[in-house]
């Protein structure tokens, strides 16, 4: 059983690259940085509330840890995250930079 979340503290920030950019105007799909214990439940639920939209779909998957150098001796690490692409009902939007 997973612990309850606050819905702030489940989706965490908004990705925005080119690639989402493209899935966004295409297919309607949002994606997010999301809390490594939430799921697709707790997701959904708060997409909804935050955003006032309909959820139809959401899709999780976990960016595994990277490893990498600074110099000879020095090691460094990025955390592992978990991205969700979130699809929402035709003809609702979010804005995602409150324009």
């Amino acid at each position: 059983m997973t612990k309850a979340l606050h819905m702030y503290d489940v989706i965490l920030r908004p990705i925005v690259s080119e690639k989402s950019n493209i899935v966004m105007d295409e297919l309607n799909q949002y994606t997010f940085e999301v809390s490594l214990v939430a799921n697709k439940i707790q997701i959904k639920e708060a997409i909804e509330i935050i955003f006032d939209v309909d959820v139809l779909r959401v899709n999780t998957m976990i960016i595994p840890l990277k490893k990498g150098r600074r110099g000879r001796k020095f090691y460094t690490r990025k955390q592992a995250w978990k991205k969700a692409i979130v699809q929402i009902a035709p003809g609702q939007n979010i804005n995602l930079f409150g324009l």
